[in-house]
C-alpha cells in the first residue's frame, strides 16, 4: 500500500486487534474496525477508525492478530486542505480528511491537525485526541 504513515512521536497505547489471516497489511497502515475488534486496511472516507498497524502483518503464517497504535504523532496524507487544529476523520486509503458534522456522530474520527494544508499534503497530525 502506498502512503504508509510515518511516526513522529512514540504511541502510548497499543491494542491488540483481530484480522483475516490472509491479509497482507504494511506497517503503518491506517485501520479500518470492521467488526468486534476486528479490523482491516482503511479504503473509504468515513471508514470506522481501529488504529495504526505496528508490524508488518505477512497474512498466512496462520495468525489473526495485529497490533495497532491508538495514538501518538503521525506524519500522514490529507484527501484535501485541513487547517491547523482541525479534527480530521479517516478519509480513505492511508488518508484523513477533515471531518464534517456526520463524521463526529460515526466514529470515524481519528486525529488533530498540528498543521495546516493547504491541499492533498503530508501532514503532521496528533491521533487519539479530540478535543
Amino acid at each position: 500500500m502506498a502512503n504508509e504513515l510515518v511516526n513522529i512521536e512514540l504511541p502510548k497505547i497499543i491494542v491488540n486487534r483481530v484480522c483475516a489471516e490472509a491479509t497482507l497489511i504494511p506497517l503503518n497502515t491506517l485501520m479500518k474496525l470492521s467488526g468486534t475488534n476486528t479490523v482491516i486496511a482503511s479504503s473509504a472516507d468515513n471508514d470506522v477508525y481501529g488504529g495504526i498497524s505496528i508490524e508488518e502483518f505477512s497474512g498466512g503464517e496462520g495468525l489473526t492478530h495485529i497490533g495497532c497504535a491508538l495514538d501518538g504523532v503521525w506524519d500522514v496524507l490529507t484527501g484535501a486542505a485541513v487547517t491547523l487544529g482541525a479534527i480530521c476523520n479517516v478519509g480513505g486509503a492511508n488518508t484523513v480528511v477533515f471531518a464534517d458534522a456526520a463524521a463526529l456522530l460515526t466514529g470515524s474520527t481519528c486525529c488533530k491537525a498540528e498543521e495546516a494544508a493547504g491541499g492533498a499534503a503530508v501532514t503532521r497530525m496528533r491521533f487519539g485526541v479530540m478535543n
